[in-house]
């Protein structure tokens, strides 16, 4: 027996941030997911697979666009066609009711656990290989409560997990959180997973799986996408799984360290030649180290998002780089009196109370600017950018007393 598994393709998801691209670039960002699950759905019928397994948040709301949802329901006719079962459940983004769900009524197709109820479902392969799929489907965006202990005793048959979920080590967790060592004690032969976007094998023995996103949607989404091939050994019940890149577009986030001062035109090439060493379509994220050796001058150059259309020019394969940040490095040796002062002025500018008072009217404005000053990845990028201007400060007090 074949089978897929995948989950969380947020069909509709949303490219923030990403507007300055060309607009034909630009759809092609926004049309990848639905590339993705295209692929994913190629995969299944070239494999001739007997099932496909999807893990929640198909779609990236529970008011999923006409457009989305005729998408979904194309390429599950596709499959169901060919006699292939679709077993899929609802995530905490696509909690919905069944009778919401635009696909075509069909035994080969099966919405699982309507209601947030865990059900079982038993089918069997064109060759008569018997097994069952246990699990259920968001109502609600949140479930605080563990769901595992609802799920049956394992009987006879090949038994597939199938839960939208997140472990319990994560705090503020409102996913129905479980443990590893309660899914292992059900002793399910494959527990297929969803919710966290970055693959994941909390257990090989039994198979307990995190496949991924289908398509990363951001820099914080890097490395290849896609779905896993699963292959059972019918008699003995052993099963291998390997995992199948389907993502159009890779983000990477990649480096220079700059040592000393540079100018614009090495600094570009620099910049270039360090992006032209990936050889597939990609969408980078750029960390200048050493960023103090900037001028302000070459710090405004960098976070322009037209230099940045100029890099992708000369990238092959269509590449983007679509992100610049900035670290500085230990290279800038300051006395001790310079170096107590930078700590101090760090600890000032970072203090929480400080940065709050900082941002408070911000926020108030967008809500989108309140929700990125609660993002601890964008904070610390605020810190970075704002201990480069320190240190660039220093060096230039430094040079100027050297000089005098």
């Amino acid at each position: 027996m074949k089978f897929i598994h995948f989950a969380d393709a947020h069909l509709d998801s949303p490219f923030r941030g990403l507007s300055f691209l060309p607009s034909k670039e630009f759809n092609q960002i926004y049309q990848a997911a639905d590339q993705s699950l295209t692929r994913i759905v190629d995969l299944a019928l070239k494999q001739n697979v007997d099932l496909v397994l999807i893990a929640g948040d198909t779609f990236d709301s529970n008011t999923p666009s006409p457009r989305a949802q005729l998408f979904f329901a194309e390429q599950i006719k596709r499959l169901t066609d060919q006699k292939i079962q679709v077993v899929m459940i609802f995530g905490n983004h696509d909690h919905m009711k069944k009778e919401d769900l635009l696909v075509t009524e069909t035994p080969y197709f099966k919405l699982l656990g309507n209601g947030e109820k865990v059900e079982k479902a038993t089918f069997a392969t064109k060759a008569g290989f018997t097994y069952d799929v246990i699990g259920f489907s968001y109502l609600n965006n949140h479930i605080t409560r563990d769901m595992i202990p609802d799920f049956p005793a394992k009987g006879q048959n090949y038994t597939f997990g199938l839960i939208h979920a997140q472990e319990k080590t994560q705090t503020n967790n409102v996913y129905a959180p479980f443990t590893t060592s309660e899914v292992q004690n059900l002793n399910y032969d494959y527990f297929a997973l969803g919710h966290i976007h970055a693959r994941n094998n909390l257990s090989e023995n039994p198979w307990i799986v995190y496949p991924g996103n289908i398509q990363g949607r951001h820099i914080n989404e890097m490395g290849t996408k896609g779905c896993y091939l699963g292959e059972i050994d019918e008699q003995t019940k052993k099963t291998s799984i390997e995992f199948k890149q389907t993502s159009p577009i890779i983000w990477q986030a990649v480096e220079i360290n700059l040592e000393g001062e540079i100018d614009k035109a090495g600094l570009q090439t620099k910049i270039i030649e360090v992006l032209n060493q990936i050889k597939q379509k990609t969408y980078f994220s750029l960390t200048i180290k050493g960023a103090q050796y900037l001028t302000e001058e070459e710090r405004e150059l960098t976070a322009d998002t037209d230099f940045w259309q100029t890099i992708s020019q000369n990238l092959p394969f269509a590449s983007q780089l679509v992100d610049v940040r900035y670290e500085t490095n230990t290279s800038l040796e300051l006395n001790e009196n310079d170096q107590k002062a930078f700590e101090k002025a760090k600890a000032e500018i970072f203090d929480v109370d400080e940065f709050n008072q900082i941002v408070n009217d911000w926020k108030k404005k967008d809500p989108e600017a309140a929700a990125l000053a609660e993002d601890p990845k964008f904070i610390e990028a605020v810190k970075q950018l704002t201990e480069v201007k320190l240190m660039s400060k220093l060096k230039g007090i430094k040079d100027e007393t050297e000089t005098n």
